[in-house]
């Protein structure tokens, strides 16, 4: 935990191919793993009417912020598979080949210039232009594939 960290941390969930499902902040002082709830919240599975049944996640990796065994049990519960390093026992390079994907998808949303440095005054504000950003790299992506 960064104690009396001031400024916003940024929570992305994407897909394996990088583009941002969901978008989310929180205040710079609380600790990583407290984000990962609302954000698999926040992520709605769509039904598939040829199976009868919501579609699920495939697997969920994360580095070792997320390494919290209560979030492990509830994630468990949710029939999400987990792939999350432990603290102590593996090393970061492991999850290095799926992790490169996030941080992509970072240097994606920061490279617009209003949200680089966080000029907005409310997170409201903030968070509507990462949403923003969000569809913009989507729609590219979108535009890329279908030319």
């Amino acid at each position: 935990m960064d104690r009396g960290k001031p400024g916003t941390k940024v929570h992305i969930l994407s897909d394996r191919s990088g583009l941002p499902l969901v978008v989310g902040i929180s205040t710079g002082n609380t600790h990583d793993s407290q984000g990962l709830k609302p954000m698999l919240a926040g992520l709605h599975t769509r039904h598939d009417p040829g199976r009868g049944r919501d579609c699920t996640f495939g697997k969920l990796h994360a580095d070792k912020a997320y390494d919290n065994p209560d979030l492990r049990r509830w994630l468990r519960g949710k029939r999400v598979a987990v792939r999350i390093a432990r603290k102590g026992i593996e090393s970061r390079e492991r999850l290095g080949r799926h992790r490169w994907v996030i941080e992509r998808t970072m240097a994606w949303l920061t490279g617009y210039r209003r949200l680089s440095p966080r000029y907005e005054r409310h997170s409201r504000n903030y968070l509507a232009f990462l949403g923003l950003t969000a569809a913009l790299c989507c729609y590219k992506r979108l535009i890329r594939l279908t030319t």
